[in-house]
């Protein structure tokens, strides 16, 4: 494990960098949520970054959500932002704030129905596959609307926005005409008559491509890398 001065440093230059990137695009730095990615890393990490005032985490997986809220109880938010697989979201909705990766009708339906069963009303949000990768989950850009309309019949979940996962690039620049569509479908689907869908959380842009994912209009940008450095492996 790093010092703490390390991941101070490490920070200051992420919000430094999340500042310039409000204010060239002309937005309020105060509307974009750093979400710090904590996958992989110990505890004693998450407790350096908790001192450091990170009170949100974001994680891909169930189990390690579990240990770690075990442990934080309520001093850290969770957000489950990796593959969420249907057989695991009984274990999951009553650990987490928000989950970004909501891929399929058919893992909302089983959002919807565990959520009533456990007496809940989940935040999601749902991924899109702008870039149409086949190696990514998400809808597509074209299923969108027939996917809010269907969700707009559930009663025991609450859309508040949008995510995807860019492709990786050497050029954070590559990825901007995928920001840009993610931000229009944003625009576009705001206005919408659904009640239980809002467009408030537009999730994009990681350690390689953030600033420019915030010049396109993220709300929420999820970094791992620029904050605590190379992931571990060490836990399951």
């Amino acid at each position: 494990m790093e010092g703490l001065e390390t991941y101070e440093e490490r920070f200051r230059q992420v919000r430094e960098n999340i500042r310039g990137a409000a204010e060239r695009a002309g937005r309020d730095p105060e509307e974009i949520t750093l979400l710090p990615v904590t996958k992989t890393q110990p505890v004693e990490v998450l407790e350096a970054a908790w001192q450091l005032g990170m009170r949100v985490a974001g994680e891909n997986h169930v189990q390690e959500i579990a240990e770690k809220k075990k442990h934080f109880g309520d001093r850290i938010r969770f957000h489950m932002i990796g593959h969420l697989q249907r057989n695991k979201v009984r274990q999951v909705l009553d650990k987490v704030e928000l989950i970004h990766s909501v891929d399929s009708l058919r893992l909302a339906r089983d959002i919807d129905r565990i959520g009533e069963e456990m007496g809940l009303c989940p935040k999601i949000l749902i991924e899109v596959n702008v870039a149409k990768e086949a190696s990514k989950y998400g809808i597509t850009v074209e299923e969108l609307p027939e996917t809010l309309e269907e969700l707009s019949h559930f009663s025991h979940l609450r859309v508040e926005g949008l995510m995807t996962i860019a492709p990786f690039v050497e050029n954070p620049e590559e990825n901007r005409p995928v920001f840009r569509a993610l931000r229009q479908l944003f625009v576009d689907n705001r206005e919408n008559p659904f009640h239980n869908i809002e467009m408030n959380v537009l999730s994009m842009g990681m350690t390689n491509d953030y600033q420019v994912a915030i010049e396109e209009g993220a709300t929420l940008v999820r970094i791992g890398t620029a904050l605590f450095g190379a992931r571990q492996y060490t836990t399951a």
